[in-house]
């Protein structure tokens, strides 16, 4: 079984599209949650999300493309090509079937959705774009990317909701730890800021309505937390297999050391009160990776801002890591850059990356009044010097899926 190392990462986020400025913007605290400009909210009680500004698809792919091309997978596109970048891998250059990508979504192009059915209620089926199928449709993130990069090896996407490019990343390290490619393009993209999906999370209760402290809306862990707030984006990396990264002068920037899986079994959108399920996933990672609760330094959490996830996360982790919890860092950059729901995984896993290459462990921001139930070390307000060897990233999908993917240090 190949050893799989990341050599390069792509994203485009409501906190910056590069990763420089992500890293800065995180560390720093400087939240990308404002109010919502792509339409009319007035009638909505959730008005704010953390939105992509000046995106432009004409910087990634041509116009035609674009044109035919939904806003996630555009998203996607952008992020895998800067990964490739980061990385300087061209997939081209290798025998066909050699790179791959596994590209996740946990909606799609609901945009287009939208689109469509309100020129079919106008216009009748005249007016459907006969492109509506691939816009829409939660595999077309991967299918895009491999035509753009010519990533032609492994390609598919895999959807359990907020879960969705968490999943994914253990899905592609896997294809090459069993030989099945050299290297893998894996992360998500998602771009639900519309009105039906705004409509739908607003008549669950899901989302913050702070509207009037945007910035201040996504509080994970305090006890004015009232719900997540949307963002969307794209988070893409590049995996290799060890031997063959070294053998090109790549420089491993994280290994992938296992990915945890599991299923509350409990309820459509409720965590499981105790967190049994995100108990599992935590427990069955560490394991695989053959690492024990004592070598972790960082919990890069779930971490929503809603009372019962918080609630449950904390629960489970305090049973996961036993008297080495209290001396955890953990933290949930949600605060910082929103909740990207499918690729939320990919960004969060980038970022615990980060923290491994710059010894720091980005803050908790908007933590005010710490919720005595959730009482781990999430560092309030200001980021924290750390040497981590090993962080792990937790995601959670209504459904009940959780993901846990452990990250380590390269030892090359």
């Amino acid at each position: 079984m190949s050893r799989v190392v990341v050599t390069g990462i792509g994203v485009v986020t409501p906190i910056g599209s590069d990763l420089e400025t992500v890293w800065s913007n995180l560390v720093e605290g400087r939240s990308g949650v404002g109010r919502i400009t792509r339409f009319d909210t007035s009638t909505f009680p959730t008005r704010i999300a953390a939105e992509v500004h000046g995106f432009d698809p004409l910087d990634h792919m041509d116009r035609k493309t674009a044109r035919h091309t939904s806003r996630y997978c555009q998203l996607a596109v952008a992020a895998a090509r800067l990964a490739l970048l980061h990385a300087d891998l061209d997939p081209t250059g290798l025998d066909a079937g050699e790179v791959g990508a596994v590209i996740c979504t946990g909606v799609g192009g609901l945009d287009e959705i939208e689109r469509n059915h309100q020129a079919m209620a106008e216009r009748g089926i005249r007016g459907l774009s006969p492109f509506a199928i691939p816009m829409m449709a939660t595999d077309s993130a991967a299918g895009l990317v491999a035509m753009q990069t010519g990533a032609v090896g492994p390609n598919y996407g895999v959807v359990s909701a907020c879960a969705s490019s968490a999943h994914g990343i253990g899905e592609a390290a896997a294809l090459i730890a069993r030989g099945e490619a050299t290297a893998m393009l894996a992360g998500g993209a998602e771009a639900c800021i519309t009105p039906l999906a705004t409509g739908m999370f607003c008549r669950i209760r899901a989302m913050s309505e702070r509207n009037d402290e945007p910035e201040r809306a996504c509080r994970p862990w305090d006890l004015e937390r009232d719900g997540f707030v949307m963002g969307e984006g794209a988070a893409v990396l590049v995996l290799e297999a060890l031997d063959f990264a070294l053998g090109r002068g790549a420089t491993p920037l994280a290994e992938v050391a296992a990915c945890g899986a599991s299923a509350d079994g409990h309820h459509v959108t409720a965590p499981h009160p105790e967190g049994l399920g995100a108990e599992r996933a935590m427990r069955q990672g560490l394991a695989r990776a053959g690492i024990s609760p004592e070598e972790v330094q960082y919990v890069n959490a779930h971490g929503t801002s809603t009372r019962l996830g918080d609630l449950a996360e904390t629960r489970a982790i305090r049973r996961v890591f036993g008297e080495h919890a209290p001396r955890l860092l953990v933290s949930s950059t949600k605060s910082v850059h929103g909740h990207l729901l499918g690729a939320a995984g990919a960004l969060e896993a980038a970022i615990c990356i980060m923290a491994i290459e710059h010894g720091q462990v980005p803050p908790t921001i908007n933590l005010d009044h710490q919720d005595p139930e959730c009482d781990l070390d999430f560092v309030p307000w200001t980021a924290r010097p750390a040497r981590v060897d090993v962080a792990i990233s937790n995601s959670f999908g209504f459904g009940g899926h959780n993901a846990t993917l452990v990250l380590r240090r390269p030892e090359c």
